[in-house]
């Protein structure tokens, strides 16, 4: 039996034109004499769904395009489509209304549905809100082979593997019991860095516990501020990957089950990513890519101010977008330095994209004219400092606004943990494109961008970082160097260290106290940020649920220090 995996992008909430990608797949599937399709997870809709899900109306609207798509399906193919299905004993016995479910389509017909046993309740996911949990194992039979489904989650409670549960149950182990030939999964799993290895390990130990050959369908594409990677694998019995699809693009990967050995032979592998910086880098462009699309922009604009940041948010849109679609805009003030425009001008010509240069120092005239009776008597301080961001930002608002084009906030990940950033100013934008990105991971992407050639000019890695915001400055006259900053970072939203095991690690204890009450005070700002492309497995997005009206008592008194150190509140 050939079965064939569809790595599609669907768009949230388009259910024509999901059911369509979904429809083409399963033509080329049934050219490549597939007998079963698989789709990801809610690939009717597209996932996450979120709230839509609540409309009535839109999940009335999927039953019915999920009955014409099963009309409109080759003969002879059977097709896993992820779907909604009502919970119509959820009025009598209590229960949330949906299930999350994957509909098997044959011969004009939906023949059976599966729910989705385990639903995450963690980091991005909210699962708990919309669906009801499955009850029974699922699993069908098709031509003499039985196949097991799992829905995401499903795989990720085996006891031996995490040494504990997180549920009651484990389906993959019910699915052994059971005696099934193969079990497939149906994800859309979302990208973080390095987290395909884990799931090849998570499902290569699974496979080899079970003596289950798996295959494992994932949706790729940007939705909001998730980005999904695609890598579809297949495991034979003994946990080896017999095949694999590409990383963060569409693919169509047909494998083939032999009957007598009850396994798969060996079929096409594409590569792993080789670093860390290569996959971040594409699931940064895809991210930018899809979020312009999905959201019916075709250009971009910018502001460069000839920092590292910027740089590297102009290289990924360049290659999401294309140069033609990309517009840096320069806008220096008497503080800027010389170079700070020949870096940014020389960027934009290694890029090939087009500027403006917009000198905001007679705009910053008229702003001190207007305060000056107010201000008087006061020194020059961060509010005159952040009048220059939040000019930029109204310039670039109204560039945006006036052609129709999509801003691009680039602040980095340390900066919005500490609020190291300007509301209403550098923060402005549609997309913040590198706010999951530590600054020191955003020198490391720049150096890799440019192993072959200059991309990034070499001056702009190596002058100090800094806002230019008054004469001399540079961000360490603020924070602490960037090294130790995303270590304790690393340490306290990650890996959710006290800051007496922060201290432990090496760290200065006053330093660590100024780290924790900045990340905290600078709640406020991320709650107003835009959404930001998630990375790692704790980003400042859908998944980061702080109060703002707080006090970290626990956590800043969890060691004890001499010195009381006063939180940096700059660019408030």
């Amino acid at each position: 039996m050939k079965i064939a995996i569809a790595q599609i992008n669907p768009t949230i909430g388009d259910l024509l034109l999901n059911a369509q990608t979904i429809l083409e797949a399963s033509q080329r599937a049934a050219s490549s004499g597939a007998r079963l399709l698989l789709t990801p997870e809610l690939s009717l809709c597209g996932y996450p769904p979120r709230d839509l899900l609540l409309n009535p109306s839109f999940v009335e609207a999927m039953g019915i395009t999920l009955q014409n798509l099963a009309q409109d399906l080759p003969p002879n193919l059977a097709v896993l489509v992820g779907t909604v299905e009502p919970n119509l004993n959820a009025s009598i016995s209590g229960g949330k209304t949906l299930f999350n479910s994957m509909a098997l389509l044959e011969n004009g017909q939906v023949k059976q549905v599966f729910h989705k046993r385990l639903l995450p309740t963690y980091d991005v996911f909210d699962e708990r809100r919309y669906f009801e949990p499955g009850l029974q194992a699922n699993y069908f039979t098709l031509d003499n082979i039985d196949i097991g489904v799992t829905i995401c989650e499903d795989l990720w409670n085996d006891e031996d593997f995490w040494g504990k549960r997180s549920y009651a149950v484990n389906p993959i182990a019910d699915l052994a019991i059971l005696g099934v030939d193969l079990i497939v999964n149906l994800s859309a799993s979302p990208y973080t860095v390095g987290k395909q290895q884990f799931r090849e390990t998570m499902l290569r130990h699974s496979a080899v516990r079970f003596q289950q050959p798996m295959i494992y369908t994932n949706q790729v594409g940007g939705n909001d501020d998730l980005i999904f990677d695609g890598h579809s694998f297949v495991l034979n019995r003994q946990g080896e990957i017999i095949s694999r699809a590409r990383g963060f693009d569409t693919d169509l990967v047909v494998v083939e089950f032999d009957e007598t050995q009850r396994d798969f032979q060996l079929g096409s592998v594409a590569p792993a990513y080789q670093s860390e910086d290569d996959e971040i880098w594409q699931a940064l462009v895809l991210g930018v890519r899809d979020y312009a699309r999905k959201c019916r922009f075709s250009k971009v604009v910018l502001g460069l101010s000839g920092g590292i940041d910027s740089a590297i948010v102009a290289a990924i849109a360049t290659a999401a977008l294309g140069k033609e679609n990309v517009l840096g805009v320069l806008m220096p003030s008497p503080y800027s330095s010389e170079h700070s425009i020949s870096d940014a001008l020389a960027l934009a010509e290694n890029l090939g994209i087009k500027t403006n240069l917009l000198p905001i120092g007679e705009l910053m005239q008229g702003f001190d004219q207007t305060l000056g009776d107010l201000f008087a008597g006061t020194e020059f301080g961060l509010a005159e400092e952040n009048i220059q961001s939040r000019i930029r930002g109204n310039l670039l608002m109204a560039i945006a606004n006036k052609f129709g084009y999509l801003l691009l906030s680039t602040g980095n990940k340390s900066e919005m943990a500490v609020g190291y950033c300007t509301l209403y100013g550098d923060m402005n934008g549609g997309l913040a494109v590198i706010a999951d990105v530590p600054k020191t991971r955003v020198y490391s992407l720049c150096q890799w961008l440019n192993r072959n050639d200059e991309i990034i000019p070499q001056n702009v890695l190596t002058k100090a970082p800094s806002a230019e915001l008054k004469p001399g400055q540079v961000d360490q006259d603020s924070l602490p160097p960037y090294e130790i900053l995303d270590d304790i970072l690393q340490r306290l939203v990650h890996n959710h260290q006290s800051a007496a095991q922060i201290v432990a690690a090496g760290h200065d204890a006053v330093i660590v106290d100024r780290v924790i009450q900045m990340v905290a005070r600078a709640e406020f700002k991320r709650r107003q940020a835009p959404p930001g492309l998630k990375i790692t497995d704790r980003a400042f997005g859908t998944g980061w649920r702080m109060p703002i009206a707080s006090n970290w008592v626990g956590v800043k008194k969890a060691y004890q220090t001499k010195t009381t150190a006063t939180p940096n509140l700059s660019l408030l």
